[in-house]
């Protein structure tokens, strides 16, 4: 390779990424790498007037093309009006962030016990984290197949692959209220992981990679208790911040991964490494 071109793996100029739950915790993040590495971005999510919002964002602050998109992804008619939508004003997709996730339409419902959890929640919970993972990647990863070339990036979570220790949530708060990791939250992001292999198997005679980001916790309005008890369990001592997160997803989503599918990277601190 000459001068430069290495730098140049990275850079995303002219590609179009598309990331669900754009407007969310990380996905804000998520958005704003991309474009900053040159990607024109539909932001994805539920709220139409939000996604508008990032959109105009990210054209102002990086001079990229963007798009606000409203979409259900637990619907599969909101999914292909979705995918369509964004190809016909922005252009074909490479890249895809399958980010969306939920905590269901009730967060006391979300963090019930197990004894008490309710199988609508359950169900709700699945409708989005892992079907609606599923017909996303179906509708635009079969646009990639087609065109032979693309990348699409899963977020799961570090209790994909793990489960969590319950210890740290006794006296832990998160935006003042009492927080947990429910089992369906747990199976939901373990089959993330799951679905990513058996993608990235399917799809790798095709040019598309799928890959799966596993981010460990991130500092977003947990209390004291929890920070210090989670900070505890990490070789790095600290919970993530939502930058950190980033680097991975504009690496996967680049040339520089060129010869990488099906794995499971964890931006965990160390987490998963004891």
């Amino acid at each position: 390779m000459t001068k430069g071109e290495h730098r140049r793996l990275f850079d995303l100029t002219g590609r179009v990424a598309v990331v669900t739950g754009g407007v969310g915790i990380l996905g804000r993040h998520f958005c704003a790498a991309l474009a900053d590495h040159g990607a024109a971005i539909a932001v994805v999510d539920l709220d139409e007037t939000a996604c508008a919002e990032q959109a105009e964002a990210l054209r102002a602050t990086y001079g990229v093309a963007a798009l606000g998109v409203a979409c259900d992804i637990s619907q599969p008619d909101s999914v292909a009006t979705m995918a369509a939508r964004v190809e016909e004003t922005l252009g074909p997709v490479a890249i895809l962030h399958n980010n969306a996730a939920t905590k269901s339409s009730s967060l006391d419902a979300f963090l019930a016990p197990l004894e008490e959890y309710r199988l609508e929640t359950w169900r709700e919970i699945m409708a989005v984290n892992l079907d609606g993972m599923f017909l996303v990647a179906q509708a635009i990863g079969t646009r990639m197949a087609e065109r032979g070339r693309g990348s699409i990036i899963q977020t799961a979570s570090i209790y994909g692959p793990m489960a969590p220790d319950f210890r740290i949530y006794e006296g832990s708060l998160y935006n003042g209220r009492p927080i947990t990791t429910p089992a369906a939250y747990t199976a939901s992001k373990a089959g993330v992981i799951g679905l990513t292999r058996h993608l990235a198997v399917y799809w790798a005679g095709s040019g598309v990679r799928v890959n799966a980001l596993v981010p460990g916790g991130v500092e977003s309005g947990q209390n004291d208790v929890f920070r210090r008890r989670y900070a505890a369990r990490i070789p790095m001592g600290r919970m993530a911040e939502a930058d950190e997160m980033t680097g991975t997803v504009v690496f996967l989503a680049s040339d520089a991964a060129s010869y990488i599918t099906g794995q499971v990277i964890a931006v965990d601190g160390g987490l998963s490494a004891w």
